[in-house]
């Protein structure tokens, strides 16, 4: 048995990924990587009985994809394994999710694998993730501001999926295909700095490994090990201090006794609000650290707030408790201004916004009529803006006659605009403190738009019940 192999075999066993006999879908794309875990798992196959099946996704993105699903075809065949192919349109379906094709790619594959498990009777799905992967994803993490669990980079295991290469280098890789005389095919994608994860790989981490580290890609594997089974820990720590803290459960709705939570210790403080975010709201994505930064709030301050989240979660102090509800749960509670309001947000890089974003910017983008959606300069706003009613202090930046920037009351603002004083208070604001970023319905402030000089734009949408929608306001920003 060859050197790689055998390291694999033994990281397969570590984790328990495959039982002999046992049937697997494996995603080949026909690259290095997965060419690599195919022959890894023909040599399970003879020595430990396996049942491969191979999936190839054509995502129609590269005029040589129709040469790789060929190439993975034609290498089934010669190994006698059945092979199933799957194309789709990725940039058309990218363009209609508003979502990057890097992850609407990703979305489709992990379904096509999903849809021929369940179709073949497999209970594990082979992908080919390797050491310089993981590395890449924890430092991409990292930048994005990360907690513990990011930082473990991508797991070895994760229900069905099973990566058994993640213990082995491309150059480890690429050296095992060398010795076995085995072709792949070559990527150019992978070779432009396009996307994030490419400039982390030629810029960062390849230089970090040559000339700052030479072995960093094996010793941040070796991290990412130490820091999954702290986040193993935490997670249950996390959960059992969360029971002390629930008050009141109920379908889609959680009270927490801030006191007990305030008594948490602070690296189990904000994990249990998450997971408590999660519980009321499970499966969903877009809950992060910034929305457990708002709720924190209502907890160290003791005035009736409030604070509308994405996936229609309500945040509320009450007294001595904090309530977080989700949908329908909770409308007994004191009368809500901001009620049928549901409200998104995404950070969404330039480079992944819709093609045409910088021909014809917001005009592209097309919604419903019962949904407002703005677009801000991200890297502008310092703290966790949140959705609420007007208070005290509130301003608005607009540009005076001379065209300069200046701050302007928002008293003011809908006084001179003529809101009438009985609808101020039930105009719902999006905040940055006492910084107006919009007056949902009116206008956007200056300071936070979009500009030539935008790196991430802040993408905030906002869904009214259909009777309570008429439309913005006429001449609004």
């Amino acid at each position: 048995m060859r050197t790689l192999e055998k390291k694999v075999f033994s990281y397969i066993d570590e984790y328990q990924m495959l039982l002999p006999g046992e049937r697997v879908v494996a995603g080949i794309s026909g690259g290095a990587d997965s060419v690599c875990l195919l022959f890894v798992l023909m040599e399970w196959k003879r020595q430990f009985g396996l049942e491969p099946f191979v999936v190839h996704v054509n995502h129609g993105i590269r005029k040589e994809a129709a040469e790789d699903a060929h190439f993975v075809e034609e290498l089934c065949g010669r190994l006698n394994i059945p092979f199933y192919l799957r194309v789709a349109d990725i940039p058309g379906i990218a363009e209609e999710s508003k979502c990057s094709e890097e992850e609407a790619g990703r979305n489709f594959r992990y379904k096509a694998f999903e849809e021929v498990a369940r179709e073949v009777g497999a209970a594990k799905i082979a992908v080919a993730h390797n050491l310089n992967d993981r590395g890449e994803t924890m430092l991409f993490n990292l930048f994005r501001g990360s907690g513990l669990k990011g930082l473990t980079g991508i797991a070895p295991v994760r229900d069905e999926i099973i990566r058994p290469l993640l213990c082995v280098s491309r150059g480890e890789i690429e050296h095992y295909l060398a010795e076995i005389h085995q072709d792949y095919c070559h990527d150019m994608t992978n070779e432009g700095d396009d996307y994030t994860r490419n400039r982390i790989r030629h810029h960062i981490l390849n230089y970090a490994e040559q000339e700052i580290a030479p072995g960093c890609v094996q010793r941040m594997g070796q991290t990412a090990d130490i820091l999954a089974e702290t986040e193993n820990y935490l997670q249950q720590q996390t959960k059992d201090a969360l029971e002390h803290c629930i008050s009141k459960e109920q379908d889609n709705l959680l009270e927490l006794d801030c006191e007990q939570v305030l008594g948490l210790h602070p690296a189990i403080r904000k994990r249990a609000l998450l997971t408590a975010l999660n519980r009321i709201s499970p499966g969903v994505r877009d809950i992060s650290y910034v929305h457990v930064d708002m709720i924190y709030e209502l907890f160290t301050q003791r005035a009736y707030r409030q604070f509308c989240l994405p996936h229609s979660i309500r945040a509320r102090r009450i007294y001595d408790k904090v309530v977080l509800s989700r949908g329908q749960a909770g409308l007994s509670l004191p009368a809500d201004p901001l009620e049928g309001m549901k409200i998104d947000f995404q950070i969404i890089p330039v480079e992944e916004l819709p093609r045409d974003w910088s021909v014809n910017r917001e005009k592209s983008l097309i919604f419903p009529q019962n949904q407002y959606t703005k677009w801000f300069d991200y890297d502008k706003i310092d703290r966790p803006p949140v959705v609420r009613t007007r208070e005290t202090g509130d301003y608005l930046t607009i540009r005076n006659s001379q065209g300069r920037l200046c701050h302007k009351k928002l008293k003011d603002y809908m006084i001179e605009t003529k809101i009438p004083s009985v609808q101020r208070d039930s105009i719902p604001l999006l905040a940055e403190d006492s910084h107006i970023i919009w007056a949902i319905g009116y206008r956007i402030s200056e300071y936070y738009k979009v500009s030539e000089n935008t790196k991430r734009v802040l993408q905030v949408q906002l869904v009214m019940n259909a009777d309570d929608t008429e439309g913005e306001n006429e001449g609004a920003n």
